[in-house]
């Protein structure tokens, strides 16, 4: 593909600034929008044109749009499962992001446009399972996905499609699975299981008080995707003639427990665990059945979590060890 104005939507989030660094790095000329401040954005490059800019509104829509030939919608108000529990409406309200999106790409004649969907599409029935069958991509339907988030995700696909369908616009989807590494969030409430592990492994460790809360019993079941295989894989659909939505994640399954335990092993620490069975923890079992990405591209993701899990532990563990040692400044205070 000729290098070309490139829009990614969600710049300021997680992976999307990975896909910025790494269509700069290729020499792509980069629009990065976000809806966050410029100066919370997790990766800022001078070499992007960046806009702070609310995406729910067409208006945003039509000048982050203008002049491009391709969009990636990364944009999305969501988080970890304890942010979309008991977030729905606000999940739900991102389909305005990326109805207006299109509508504005086509509008202005954009030649491809790449929608992010999620594994949350998949119906609940078909998750109950720790030992859980890999999910094929038939098997978002008949439709049930998780309650406000994956309805948003599953709509927007089909948006997507009839957009194609109706009015001849190259859109691509991915269902991304539990994306992970650094440059993300990793406490706040929104981070995912990976980084909320480290996170609290590495507080646990400096803290010396070894013990960990895990949400659930620890026995429900995920596979993770390393951020690198994400951004390779996102650009390999978004440049393919492939249109239906395909799984983009890992097939190494694992469970909570057992990603606790790599994190222990990394960290040289063994904590005493103690389980929140009322803390949210989705689904019981959850994996990407990879056999239809390798067919048409013969190609998975599959970085190791081992591997992975290391070099997000490594950058967690600096931005703590950053922000404690940062100085503290005075403040003034006032009794009555």
């Amino acid at each position: 593909m000729p290098s070309s104005k490139i829009v990614v939507c969600g710049a300021g989030g997680f992976i999307g600034g990975h896909l910025v660094a790494d269509l700069l790095r290729q020499g792509k000329t980069v629009r990065a929008v976000d809806v966050k401040p410029l100066d919370e954005w997790y990766q800022m490059f001078p070499d992007a044109e960046s806009h702070q800019l609310d995406l729910q509104e067409k208006e945003a829509c039509e000048k982050a749009v203008r002049g491009t030939e391709i969009v990636y919608n990364l944009a999305a108000d969501m988080g970890g499962m304890g942010f979309i529990e008991n977030n729905k409406a606000l999940c739900m309200l991102s389909v305005l992001i990326n109805t207006h999106l299109l509508m504005a790409s086509k509008a202005a004649g954009v030649d491809r446009f790449f929608f992010a969907s999620s594994a949350c599409v998949y119906a609940a029935d078909k998750q109950t399972d720790p030992n859980v069958t890999a999910l094929k991509e038939e098997d978002a339907y008949p439709a049930m996905p998780e309650d406000g988030y994956g309805w948003e995700k599953l709509f927007s696909e089909r948006m997507c499609r009839h957009y194609r369908e109706d009015f001849g616009m190259k859109t691509r989807t991915a269902r991304y699975h539990n994306v992970y590494g650094p440059f993300g969030t990793y406490d706040g409430g929104r981070e995912k299981a990976p980084a909320a592990i480290c996170r609290k492994v590495i507080e646990a460790k400096l803290s010396g008080n070894h013990e960990i809360e895990i949400w659930g019993d620890g026995h429900q079941t995920r596979s993770f995707m390393w951020i690198d295989d994400c951004v390779k894989g996102t650009q390999m659909i978004l440049k393919s003639d492939f249109v239906e939505p395909i799984n983009l994640g890992s097939s190494e399954l694992v469970s909570i427990n057992q990603l606790v335990d790599i994190v222990e092993d990394i960290a040289g620490v063994k904590l005493k665990r103690r389980y929140n069975l009322s803390a949210p923890k989705g689904v019981n079992g959850r994996n990407s059945d990879n056999t239809l990405i390798e067919k048409v591209f013969g190609w998975e993701p599959s970085t190791k979590l081992r591997d992975g899990l290391e070099r997000t532990y490594q950058w967690i563990h600096g931005e703590i060890t950053r922000k404690s040692s940062a100085p503290v400044r005075a403040t003034a205070s006032v009794t009555h």
